[in-house]
């Protein structure tokens, strides 16, 4: 598990930024992916997971529902 990725759902995040949840997927990929930053013949292919796996975390805090919260 990367340790910097941080939970971004409510009550440990009230509201998660545009920014908190790029820099989650951006993580991950790099976790996953081994490199840090991508040589330029795979520049494409990591930026579009990054884009993916972004949105799809932005879809599952979206669709979340956390029991005992008001």
């Amino acid at each position: 598990m990367c340790r910097s990725i941080k939970t971004l759902r409510a009550p440990y995040v009230e509201t998660p930024t545009t920014e908190d949840v790029r820099a989650a997927a951006l993580q991950y990929v790099r976790k996953i992916s081994g490199f840090r930053a991508p040589a330029p013949h795979n520049a494409e292919a990591f930026n579009a997971a990054v884009d993916t796996v972004a949105k799809a975390t932005q879809e599952l805090l979206d669709h979340l529902v956390v029991r005992g919260q008001r």
